[in-house]
């Protein structure tokens, strides 16, 4: 996936910046990154997450890891990834969904490459959790700063 030049906190659509955060099942990388966005930003940017396959329920491991450090994905739902989402959104955060994102010019897209938490315990969820703290924090430093 190519990444574009960045948007900064000029949207597509006007007003604050929107970040879609997309993994396969929804369940691990994508709401953490999510729910790190919105914890750390507030309303300034709008957050959303997608899958492309799905899961079920959020991965228990890390909604635990989430709760130690103070942000609760107990209320979230894995969903399905769609155009819509991608329209609507200046940057696309891909986590291994492979090509099941779709590309629209002028969107800023990046691949973070972090660790599947699917089916690790605990432990390696929170070094998964911090990992993508310092990506969100990164990226939210950019989206401000412009």
């Amino acid at each position: 996936m190519t990444e574009m030049p960045s948007t900064g906190a000029e949207t597509a659509l006007g007003g604050k910046p929107s970040v879609l955060f997309v993994c396969v099942h929804n369940a691990g990388r994508s709401q953490m990154a999510a729910g790190w966005l919105t914890h750390l930003a507030g309303d300034t940017v709008e957050v959303r997450s997608a899958g492309s396959a799905p899961a079920e329920t959020i991965n228990p491991a890390a909604v635990e890891a989430m709760r130690e450090v103070g942000i609760d994905l107990t209320d979230q739902k894995p969903t399905i990834l769609t155009v819509d989402d991608v329209r609507a959104s200046d940057v696309v955060i891909t986590m291994g969904c492979g090509d099941a994102c779709p590309v629209f010019p002028g969107k800023r897209y990046e691949d973070w490459n972090l660790t599947d938490p699917a089916g690790q315990d605990v432990g390696v969820v929170r070094k998964i959790r911090d990992e993508i703290r310092g990506h969100v924090e990164t990226l939210l430093t950019d989206l401000t700063r412009r």
